[in-house]
């Protein structure tokens, strides 16, 4: 029998950045994948929908090339190449990740992985051990009774990335991060796309003002929004789908040539062996504590298929500090209050914190400031004036409660509040921090300013 230090089951941006991770503190380390290294992220998550994006805007670019005093005639998308490129994309990310895995001397096991007593992980047949074990088995797209998908007709994200044409119409049942990125990408490439969402506004766990923005440009664009609303049942029998959606209004339906079910993820626990080793679980998440140990000794789990934020970047950072804490370092939990959130659509999203009605529910005494792209120089020179960045300040104190943004580049932006909020920066320090111009980031500095009643450009 195969002996480790560490087994971590699932090659995630959870499971392979922790198995380097244990690699490098001198671990002996396996990791086990049933499909591709890198995961659902890598191969059909995070990598793969921002090359599709990537192509949907440099079509609109092509498109509105006159907005800029270029001249662009012909310009037309080929569906079929441009899911080629997302997927030739993936695959070369995932060569990546093997070559880490050699580089880091990890041994990759093949094959379905199952956890066993005494600290064993059996794949396909053949049993291994380890002093640790860590469950690293991510989630995939979640069924509702009402849209059971048939990977034709009804699909889930993994069919929306690789459709062989494009369809026509498309209604696309909730807009949290995957509903929206897929509505932006197929809206901008011509699909006739209506999103249902069963809350009052898209984008729900966002700022309201995001809400807002999102769909007036949402909107602006050509996309149906529709809120507040249900689908009870899709009729599959004809050409496309006929769906029943519920509103406050009534029953209308719908018709389309595809559905794409965007409501969420259910996680990877099954059949994995939790029951036989008795590993505690809560619905669907595995329970572990702030340094991701279960129930069981010597057996952890990280990532999605716990009760964090299902992120990849959230599911990272445990993984490096789950066998940090193995090897003896000491290690600070996670503030789960400090994750930034990013939605890839066009305009971006991006915020970290609490919302406005989050503070306020709170208690805080709170400054509130605003600053719109439209008064960017950079933006306007860009031709990216939608969207804006809002901060939120405790009043007494300075501290700054969250940060919210939406435009062209905002999620390369965000991690300025993520490392302010980190340091326990004020809202003086970061207005009197000198920002480049012209840039996006001004916006921030500028937001602040708005808070403090000290805005220079608006």
């Amino acid at each position: 029998m195969s002996s480790y230090d560490i087994i971590v089951l699932g090659s995630g941006p959870g499971g392979y950045v922790t198995a380097i991770r244990a690699s490098q503190l001198g671990l002996k380390t396996a990791i086990v994948e049933k499909e591709s290294l890198g995961g659902v992220c890598l191969n059909w998550g995070c990598i793969p929908t921002k090359a599709l994006i990537k192509s949907a805007q440099v079509f609109e670019y092509l498109n509105h090339a006159s907005d800029y005093g270029l001249s662009v005639t012909g310009a037309d998308k080929d569906f079929v190449a441009v899911v080629k490129r997302s997927r030739d994309v993936a695959a070369g990310m995932s060569k990546g990740v093997q070559f880490l895995m050699k580089k880091n001397k990890i041994d990759v096991i093949e094959g379905f992985g199952k956890i066993k007593l005494n600290k064993q992980v059996e794949v396909d047949g053949k049993v291994y051990s380890a002093k640790h074990i860590i469950i690293a088995t991510g989630a995939k797209s979640r069924e509702l009774p009402s849209l059971p998908q048939d990977g034709k007709k009804i699909i889930g994200y993994r069919q929306a990335m690789t459709l062989d044409k494009q369809p026509k119409s498309m209604l696309v049942v909730g807009s949290g991060a995957i509903g929206i990125e897929f509505a932006y990408f197929y809206n901008a490439m011509g699909t006739k796309v209506t999103v249902v969402e069963y809350m009052p506004r898209i984008v729900p766990i966002e700022d309201e003002d995001v809400s807002k923005q999102l769909e007036k440009t949402f909107k602006k664009n050509g996309v149906n929004i529709m809120t507040s609303a249900e689908v009870t049942s899709v009729n599959t029998s004809g050409k496309g789908v006929k769906a029943t959606v519920k509103t406050k209004n009534g029953e209308e339906i719908l018709e389309a040539d595809i559905l794409l079910s965007a409501v969420g993820i259910k996680t990877n626990i099954e059949n994995i062996g939790l029951e036989d080793v008795g590993i505690a679980v809560d619905r669907d998440k595995i329970l572990v504590n702030e340094f991701y140990q279960t129930n069981m000794p010597g057996y952890y789990a990280i990532g999605d298929v716990t009760k964090g934020p299902a992120l990849a970047h959230v599911a990272s950072a445990e993984g490096i500090l789950c066998v940090e804490k193995i090897a003896g370092h000491n290690v600070e939990p996670i503030d789960y209050g400090n994750i930034p959130g990013c939605t890839y659509c066009s305009p971006e999203i991006a915020s970290v914190g609490l919302t406005e009605a989050q503070a306020k529910e709170q208690g805080y005494d709170i400054k509130v400031g605003k600053f719109p792209f439209s008064a960017s120089g950079k933006a306007s020179a860009s031709g990216t004036k939608d969207g804006f960045v809002k901060v939120i300040f405790d009043a007494k104190y300075g501290e700054w409660l969250g940060c919210h943004m939406i435009g062209a580049g905002v999620t390369d932006m965000i991690a300025e509040a993520v490392l302010g909020r980190k340091l326990e920066t004020t809202g003086h320090e970061v207005l009197k921090t000198i920002h480049p111009h012209p840039t996006m980031s001004e916006a921030v500095m500028e937001a602040v300013a708005d808070a403090y009643g000290e805005v220079i450009h608006l």
